[in-house]
C-alpha cells in the first residue's frame, strides 16, 4: 500500500529487500540464484545488490536473462524494500542499483527504527532465558575469579542486553554473593543481581537431600563418599551414577560427553541445582516458553554437564529447554605468573592513562578524565575479550599497546570516534550560538540528493541499514539444535563497531562536515550532520549492549 505520495510506508529492512528479490527469481524459474548485498567501497560505485554470473549461467539459457524479469526487478513497490532505481545485466551478473537519494531521505529522515532489530516476523511469541552465568557460583572471592570466568560474564551480560532489545524477557543467575567480584564487575559497568536469601531454595537443597538418601542401598547412589584425589578439597555428600540413572528415567543423553559417569555432588552442587529449578519457576508464566542457557567456561564444562544431568534427573517435570553455551580459555602470552583479573584491569589501565597523557599532555588529570579513563579501559577489555567467537580462545599480550587508541581494532579506537562526533557537534552548536551557522530545521526538509561522497552511502548501506540485521544476529539462538550446545553471534556488534569506526575515520578525516559559513553550502552541511547524528546515535545504541557510555569527548 503507497502513502498518498507514492511512497510506500514504514521503515526499509536488508532481510526484506533481499527475500523479496529472491522470491522474484523464483517466480522467474530461478530457484538456486542467489542475491548477494554488495559492501566493498569498490563494487558500490556500481552495484548495490547482484546475483553473479555463475548463478544465472545455472538458471538461465545461456546465462541471459529474460527481459520481463528485469522489468519486474526494476518495478518491484513492496513495504519494506529499498527504492529501486535500476536493473540491468552486465558481466558480473544481475545488477540492482538503488535510487540512493531516496534511500538517503526515507532513513535520515527519522533514523530511530535503524537503532532496533528488525521486527520478528513470528506470531509474536516470547521466549523467557534464564541466563546461567556458571563461574559466579564458584566466584567466592576475587582472587578465584580468572580471566576466563570474566570472559563468560560480558558474554552473558551482552546476551542478556540484546535478547531484551529483541523483546525477550530475560534473568541473570546466580546472584553474586561476594562484594568484591560485584564492585570489579561495577568498574567495567556491569550490575549483576546481587544475592538475596530465598527460602524457596532452601527448601528445594533439603528436598534434594531427601530424594538422594532415599536411594541409598540402590547401585546409583551412596552417602558419604571418599572423592579421589584431584577431588579431596570438595566435600562430598552424594556420589551418583549418574549414567545408569539416566536411562532408567528415560532420559536422552545427545551431545553430553560419553564419559559421564559416577558424579561427586557437594552441597554447592544442591545449592547449583536448587537455584536453577528456582529460576524456572518464578521465570515461567503461563504458556511461556522457557530456555535455560548455561554459560560455561570450556574448563568447566564437563562439570556443568553433570550439573545439568543431575537437575533433570532430581526435576523431571523442569519446564525448560536447557542448552550450553561454551566460552573458550583465555591465555596470557609469555606471563611470568599467573595474571588475576584485578592485574589485567590495572594494567590496561595504566596503559590507557599512559597513551592519554602522551596524546593530551598534562590536562589529563582530574574526575573527569578519571571517568574518561575507566571508560576507555572498560572498552578496551570488552573488545579484546568479547570481539573473538566465544568458544575459541583469546589470547592476551599484556604488552600490546594497541588497545590504546593507537590501534584501530580495540574498543578505545571506538571511544575515540564517538568523542570526535560529539565535538563536532560542539563546534556546531558553538558557531551557531555566534551566528555563523543557523540551527538545523527538520530532518525531514533536507535536499538528501547533495550526499554524493562514496564515504557517505557506505556509512548509510553497510551500516545504518545493517545495525538492525546485527543486532538480530547477535540475538540468534537456536533452541532446537540437537545436542546440548549452541553458538551466538557475541562478537558481531563488536566487529561491526570496529569497521564502523575505520569507515567512519577515513571518511572524517577527508571530508569537512561543517564547511564554510556560506548560505548556498549550508543543505550539503545540514545533510551531513543528520548522517553523522545517525552515526553517532547508532555507536551509543551498540556501545549500550556492553554497558560502555562513552565520553563526551577525549
Amino acid at each position: 500500500m503507497e502513502t498518498g505520495d507514492g511512497e510506500l510506508p514504514g521503515p526499509l529492512w536488508v532481510s526484506e529487500t533481499l527475500r523479496v528479490l529472491a522470491a522474484a527469481l523464483r517466480e522467474c524459474g530461478a530457484p538456486s540464484a542467489a542475491w548477494f548485498k554488495e559492501s566493498s567501497q569498490k563494487n558500490l560505485r556500481s552495484r548495490d545488490f547482484l546475483v553473479p554470473r555463475g548463478a544465472l549461467r545455472n538458471s538461465f539459457p545461456e546465462g541471459e536473462v529474460p527481459a520481463e524479469l528485469i522489468q519486474k526487478l526494476t518495478t518491484i513497490k513492496v513495504p519494506g524494500i529499498l527504492p529501486i532505481r535500476r536493473c540491468l545485466q552486465t558481466e558480473a551478473g544481475l545488477v540492482i542499483q538503488l535510487d540512493r537519494p531516496e534511500t538517503f531521505h526515507r532513513i535520515l529522515r527519522d533514523f530511530t527504527p535503524y537503532l532496533k532489530p528488525v521486527p520478528s516476523s513470528s506470531d509474536g511469541v516470547q521466549t523467557t532465558f534464564i541466563l546461567n552465568c556458571v563461574p559466579l557460583h564458584a566466584s567466592s572471592s576475587l582472587d578465584t575469579f580468572k580471566l576466563s570466568h570474566l570472559r563468560a560474564v560480558l558474554v552473558a551480560d551482552h546476551l542478556a542486553e540484546v535478547l531484551r532489545l529483541k523483546g525477550e524477557q530475560v534473568h541473570l543467575i546466580p546472584p553474586i554473593r561476594n562484594k568484591e567480584v560485584g564492585d570489579f564487575l561495577k568498574q567495567l559497568g556491569i550490575t549483576w543481581p546481587s544475592d538475596v536469601k530465598s527460602p524457596e531454595v532452601d527448601q528445594n537443597i533439603s528436598r534434594y537431600k531427601h530424594c538422594l538418601k532415599e536411594e541409598l542401598g540402590s547401585n546409583s547412589v551412596s552417602v558419604n563418599s571418599h572423592p579421589p584425589a584431584d577431588e579431596s578439597s570438595v566435600s562430598v555428600l552424594f556420589s551418583v551414577h549418574l549414567k545408569s540413572r539416566a536411562q532408567e528415567h528415560g532420559l536422552c543423553l545427545e551431545g553430553y560427553d560419553p564419559n559421564i559417569d559416577h558424579f561427586l555432588v557437594s552441597e554447592e552442587d544442591l545449592n547449583h541445582v536448587a537455584q536453577l529449578e528456582n529460576s524456572v519457576k518464578v521465570s515461567v508464566k503461563g504458556a511461556v516458553p522457557c530456555a535455560v542457557l548455561h554459560i560455561v567456561s570450556r574448563e568447566e564444562e564437563f562439570h556443568q554437564q553433570k550439573l545439568d544431568l543431575l537437575w533433570r534427573l532430581m526435576e523431571s517435570g523442569a519446564a525448560a529447554v536447557t542448552q550450553h553455551l561454551i566460552c573458550g580459555p583465555v591465555t596470557v602470552l609469555s606471563p611470568q605468573s599467573p595474571v588475576s583479573c584485578a592485574q589485567y584491569f590495572h594494567l590496561r589501565k595504566t596503559q590507557m592513562h599512559k597513551a592519554s597523557v602522551m596524546k593530551y599532555g598534562d590536562c589529563v588529570q582530574g574526575d573527569s578524565w578519571d571517568e574518561i579513563i575507566d571508560s576507555l579501559t572498560s572498552a578496551a577489555i570488552k573488545f579484546e575479550l568479547m570481539a573473538t567467537p566465544h568458544r575459541t580462545q583469546v589470547n592476551l599480550n599484556l604488552e600490546d599497546t594497541n588497545i590504546t587508541t593507537k590501534g584501530t581494532k580495540s574498543g578505545a579506537f571506538v571511544m575515540y570516534n564517538c568523542a570526535r562526533l560529539s565535538t563536532l557537534f560542539d563546534s556546531y552548536n558553538n558557531a551557531v550560538s555566534q551566528g555563523l551557522y543557523p540551527e538545523l530545521s527538520p530532518a525531514a526538509d533536507f535536499n538528501y540528493s547533495s550526499l554524493s561522497e562514496e564515504g557517505e552511502w557506505l556509512l548509510l548501506f553497510n551500516y545504518i541499514l545493517m545495525f538492525p540485521e546485527v543486532l538480530n544476529e547477535a540475538a540468534q539462538i537456536s533452541l532446537t539444535s540437537p545436542g546440548i550446545r549452541v553458538t551466538a553471534s557475541t562478537e558481531a556488534i563488536c566487529k561491526f563497531l570496529v569497521n564502523l569506526s575505520m569507515d567512519f575515520s577515513c571518511y572524517y578525516n577527508r571530508v569537512h562536515v561543517l564547511g564554510e559559513p556560506l548560505p548556498h553550502l549550508f543543505g550539503l552541511m545540514f545533510s551531513r550532520l543528520q548522517l553523522m547524528n545517525a552515526i553517532r546515535s547508532l555507536l551509543r545504541s551498540a556501545l549500550s549492549t556492553f554497558h560502555i557510555q562513552p565520553p563526551a569527548q577525549i
